[in-house]
């Protein structure tokens, strides 16, 4: 086969057999091949960049993240190529194979599958933030939610509180905080019921709605965990509107340990994640990558931060 031929199939021109081409690019992933961007003139041969696709730059939970991969890329005299799409996770691939041809390496907090992400890239170095891999060639900044979710149900249960509830974001593919915490519960003898956990959206608009119809299916919970502290600061709102006191009638908890929960009255008690350490984590995989090395998983551990949100239920609630 021509050096013409590998060249049009790397490069995505055209004149070339589909068939060939995608055994080309087969060959080139396994082989983690990649045309050089340098040669295309687009950057100076001494600068590397990475890219970091995140899902929304507004969302609280990345400023954090953001921030530990700018410190980290920085210490290598790195530079960061950000980019968002912006809560359509359908632009994920259109996405990566746009930043492939401008950056070294690629790290991305994403939704789409493995599978999906390697055919975008096409062979560039990769990184994948918050969930563990299954394609062999990626690095991986996982969480471990066990620690802390574990920690928030023994310490719900040590105020008192027997009926748990909690409002779940199934579309953020993370389907382990709702298992660690059926798994910490039925552990002690309070196996969580069907109707005590409720679907919605990662937004504050879905953890309002989201609250009122828990509360309709299970009127006698006394504490909720919330998939995140943007859907808490959501059920915040309804447990207000709908006269409840917090922590005496209900306690709430969140997810992510984000800063803003500590502006709630009582402030928000919160499963907190190292953001900061998952970006200069993802840094440090790229640069073992970008090295020709394979680094094992990284993961960051979670922890209770415990606030005001969740004391003791009230004589009155149900217990």
């Amino acid at each position: 086969m021509s050096h013409q031929t590998v060249s049009r199939a790397i490069n995505d021109k055209g004149e070339i057999d589909p068939e060939t081409r995608r055994r080309i690019l087969e060959v080139a992933q396994q082989l983690r091949y990649r045309p050089s961007r340098f040669a295309r003139g687009l950057v100076r041969p001494d600068t590397t960049t990475i890219g970091l696709v995140i899902d929304d730059i507004l969302n609280p939970f990345f400023p954090e993240l953001i921030a530990g991969v700018m410190s980290a890329a920085e210490q290598r005299s790195w530079t960061v190529l950000i980019s968002t799409v912006q809560n359509d996770h359908g632009r994920e691939p259109e996405l990566l194979r746009s930043l492939a041809g401008q950056v070294d390496a690629l790290i991305g907090y994403l939704y789409e599958r493995d599978a999906g992400i390697a055919e975008a890239i096409e062979g560039l170095p990769m990184v994948v933030m918050g969930r563990p891999a299954q394609h062999p060639a990626f690095g991986v900044v996982d969480v471990d939610v066990r620690p802390g979710v574990q920690a928030a149900v023994d310490h719900l249960l040590a105020q008192g509180h027997q009926r748990i509830g909690m409002i779940d974001c199934p579309t953020a593919c993370d389907p382990l905080r709702r298992q660690v915490l059926l798994e910490a519960t039925a552990a002690q003898g309070l196996p969580i019921p069907a109707e005590a956990i409720v679907e919605t959206e990662q937004s504050q608009a879905g953890g309002e709605e989201a609250l009122a119809r828990l509360l309709k299916a299970a009127p006698g919970l006394t504490a909720v965990l919330a998939f995140n502290d943007v859907v808490a600061l959501g059920a915040y709102r309804t447990a207000r509107s709908l006269g409840l006191t917090i922590p005496g009638d209900l306690a709430l908890v969140g997810f992510d340990g984000l800063s803003l929960g500590e502006i709630l009255d009582p402030p928000l008690t919160t499963i907190n994640i190292d953001k900061r350490r998952m970006g200069e984590l993802a840094v440090a995989q790229a640069e073992c990558l970008l090295n020709g090395e394979h680094p094992p998983p990284a993961t960051v551990t979670t922890d209770l931060l415990v606030r005001a949100s969740t004391g003791s239920p009230s004589a009155g609630a149900s217990g």
